[in-house]
């Protein structure tokens, strides 16, 4: 079977993160999903490099044994204040989800439930986005080379009334990594003194290995007796030193 070149599911994006996260690299997450290295690469990168938010129901939510309910009630041909009464909803709260999902009389439990589920993919509006003036002094700091701890620092000294002038670090390195955001340029990334392609979370794993990393690497704890000994020539570090020249 070749490789799959579809859009990929919600399931094989928590398993490509979850991979991620055990240290899997790009080239192994892309074997084990059965997808090609540029393709995880892009779904990454679309996130720089941090992963997304599971996604969750909230629990005031309706729940799909509630939409099932409100289904079967509304083709009895009950009202919304009398299914609310039995489910414990507010009437406005059923009125709503049918307004939503084409009305009581085309109302369908799963089709209800898919398009609640749906909505729940629309991202929230990062701090910065909230905050234009906010915005603009970070992307400020930022291009005369201040990093993201610098002006998280700074913004309280300078504006300590101000809880909207405020910033954690990380949500700066966010908005810069994580493009789908539309918060920061990407051209600011060059100001900043570590470069790379993603941000590596300080929780999270990274996606591919690290650079200069030994490979099958022995701990010197696992060195024979002899040689902690130092019994035999060779097994010390001075042996091998000359004559210091003056």
């Amino acid at each position: 079977m070749g490789l799959r070149w579809s859009r990929m599911s919600w399931r094989d994006r928590h398993e490509l993160w979850a991979r991620g996260q055990r240290g899997e690299s790009v080239r192994q997450i892309a074997h084990g999903l059965r997808r090609s290295s540029s393709v995880i690469h892009t779904v990454v990168a679309a996130e720089g490099g941090i992963a997304p938010r599971p996604r969750r129901r909230s629990r005031l939510a309706l729940t799909p044994a509630e939409r099932e309910h409100i289904s079967r009630q509304l083709a009895c041909g009950h009202s919304l204040r009398a299914i609310g009464r039995m489910l414990g909803r507010a009437p406005s709260t059923l009125s709503r989800e049918a307004a939503r999902n084409g009305g009581r009389s085309d109302y369908r439990a799963a089709v209800a439930d898919k398009q609640a589920w749906h909505r729940t993919r629309r991202p929230q509006r990062c701090r910065l986005s909230r905050h234009p003036a906010l915005r603009k002094i970070v992307a400020h700091k930022l291009a005369q080379q201040w990093s993201p701890p610098q002006i998280s620092g700074w913004l309280p000294c300078t504006f300590p009334s101000d809880p909207d002038m405020q910033v954690s670090p990380e949500t700066i390195y966010r908005s810069l990594f994580v493009q789908s955001r539309g918060v920061l340029r990407r051209c600011l990334l060059k100001h900043l003194r570590h470069q790379h392609s993603f941000r590596h979370a300080r929780a999270g794993a990274r996606l591919h290995p690290r650079q200069g990393q030994i490979l099958d690497a022995v701990s010197i704890r696992a060195r024979p007796a002899e040689v902690r000994d130092r019994a035999v020539p060779g097994h010390w570090e001075g042996d091998l030193l000359g004559p210091r020249l003056n």
